[in-house]
């Protein structure tokens, strides 16, 4: 009896350490993969949102220019050469413009 009432135990724990190892891959996946990536997008949203005449930008495109001109959706920045170019702000690259800013 004594004998019996263990392997019922055992067998109960059983699916709860199978299920053990893929809930463990998923909470580290969510803290490695999708939070930062998460915080990143916030940061972009915030910096788009932020963004103002006169600021030196860079595009994801890679020119470089200052704003002079701001839309609700886009913006106009003026080139080497006086050119002025439309973009869309989500075309802001956060990183790059961050790093001339400095």
């Amino acid at each position: 009896m004594m004998l019996n009432s263990i392997l019922l135990q055992a067998q109960a724990a059983n699916p709860i350490m199978q299920f053990l190892p893929i809930v463990l891959i998923i909470v580290v996946f969510y803290f490695f993969m999708i939070r930062p990536q998460m915080k990143k997008a916030k940061d972009h949203k915030k910096f788009i949102e932020e963004l103002k005449k006169g600021d030196k930008v860079v595009t994801s495109a890679g020119i470089h220019g200052k704003i002079v001109d701001l839309n609700e959706t886009t913006f106009l920045i003026e080139v080497e050469g006086g050119t002025k170019i439309r973009f869309d702000k989500s075309a802001v690259s956060l990183d790059a413009s961050k790093a001339i800013s400095k």
